[in-house]
């Protein structure tokens, strides 16, 4: 790599020489491209056809008054070029960069639902604002500005997911509603509102996250998002956890035994299985001599798709069930066989799942959500999430004297310090019945 000074004027300059390059010439109009990912289709300037060549590139700086200051700046350049910490100028933008580059880089090394909030936050938020702006170039500046416009401008409305499907005939000769009236500023409770302060802050870890991995690839020399001030938000609102009595868990089962969901109930409050791992468990998990059950993978919504991934911790166990929840189990087995035959020629589709459709196809776990909260709701019991059946079972164990190892294992936590940091709140009960046990042993009667 080599470089030297020259002066135009009163002003001095440097010149680094980059060596050779792929360039493409506009033969129209002789505009020069730098090919720095992949090759122009077209002249950008004229739209006229391209030669490929290659050609020398230099790197000019001037606006240096003497020329001890243009070689010292020249030294410094060089410097960086010898340490490896010199960065060729690029104009890639944002946009090109997060769309072409990141964001299928860190495709297969995230889970489906953080990809899909990275490709949401990139494709909906920071693109609109920040696409056009060159990747060297961006700044805390532009970055804030980006989180207020987010924090004050009303969201837009998102296109959903699910493709719309074709009127039919009869719905065509149907009178149509009236559209609803726009929103206006006399009716500010129709107006969408701005991104919440959690919102932009998750955008914020996107956004930086992608900023971090283009230091690591040689992009830009820093971080522009380190010095970006996302707005605070208040400290944050842990949810509630709800859990059932051992009655009120007694009542909702005894109200839901002749529903198709009974065994998914039951299991999820007899061994305390996330939804994902209990929808993901196949038959051939199902060891029925030994009332075990190998919990291998979690079914996951991403939209309307689902994904069959690894349980949440990444690692399969073994959950050992009661004779009841067994012999449930089992008639759950004999149930599908029969419904298989019923199906058969409709078209059955063994998927090999212990909970799944008539015609054999699994559930999608956010449909599974909705028939919990009907069933609460029929069963006049106190309103809880599905996921509190997994905090009732760990209760329950802990309060009936189960060792919080036993039950750290059976919930699929990392560690027992997880088991005993989530169900503190069943931890003074244990200890009142220690205290009245070890007192028992010695006190004078």
């Amino acid at each position: 790599m080599r470089g030297h000074i020259r002066q135009r004027g009163k002003v001095w300059s440097f010149v680094i020489e980059l060596g050779n390059q792929k360039t493409q010439r506009c033969l129209d109009c002789n505009k020069r491209h730098w090919v720095e990912r992949r090759p122009y289709e077209k002249c950008e300037r004229c739209g006229g056809e391209l030669r490929d060549r290659v050609e020398r590139r230099q790197r000019e700086e001037t606006g240096f008054r003497t020329r001890k200051e243009a070689e010292a700046a020249l030294t410094t350049e060089l410097g960086k070029i010898q340490t490896q910490t010199y960065i060729p100028p690029s104009k890639i933008t944002v946009r090109e960069y997060l769309t072409d580059e990141w964001l299928p880089a860190v495709k297969g090394t995230v889970k489906p639902t953080t990809y899909l909030n990275y490709e949401i936050h990139v494709g909906r938020h920071i693109n609109p604002v920040l696409g056009n702006i060159p990747l060297q170039k961006l700044s805390a500046p532009a970055i804030n500005a980006l989180y207020a416009r987010l924090l004050t401008e009303p969201r837009k409305p998102v296109e959903p997911l699910r493709p719309r499907k074709k009127p039919d005939e009869k719905a065509k000769l149907k009178p149509k509603k009236p559209a609803p009236r726009p929103a206006t500023d006399t009716d500010p409770e129709k107006l969408p509102e701005p991104l919440s302060r959690l919102s932009i802050r998750k955008i914020h870890a996107t956004l930086h996250k992608a900023l971090v991995d283009a230091v690591r690839w040689n992009r830009i020399t820093r971080n522009p998002a380190d010095a970006a001030d996302p707005p605070r938000t208040r400290a944050a609102v842990t949810h509630e956890m709800k859990t059932w009595s051992a009655k009120e868990l007694q009542a909702f089962l005894v109200s839901t035994r002749d529903t198709r969901f009974y065994p998914l109930w039951l299991l999820l409050a007899s061994t305390g299985m996330r939804r994902g791992e209990a929808l993901g468990l196949r038959w051939e998990d199902v060891d029925m001599e030994n009332a075990r059950l190998s919990i291998r993978q979690n079914m996951v919504p991403v939209g309307y798709v689902v994904h069959i991934g690894k349980p949440k911790n990444g690692r399969a166990r073994n959950v050992s069930v009661d004779p009841t929840t067994l012999s449930v189990l089992k008639a759950q087995r004999k149930k599908q066989l029969e419904e298989q035959m019923l199906w058969k020629k409709a078209g059955y589709v063994d998927s090999g799942y212990v909970f799944r459709q008539e015609n054999g196809l699994p559930y999608h776990p956010d449909f599974v959500t909705q028939s919990f909260q009907k069933a609460v709701a029929a069963s006049v019991q106190p309103r809880i999430r599905l996921h509190d059946l997994r905090h009732t079972h760990a209760t329950l164990a802990l309060q009936a004297g189960i060792h919080p190892k036993v039950v750290s294992e059976r919930l699929g936590h990392a560690n027992i310090s997880i088991t005993l940091d989530v169900y503190s709140h069943a931890i003074p009960a244990m200890e009142e019945e220690a205290a009245a046990k070890i007192a028992a042993l010695f006190m004078p009667g």
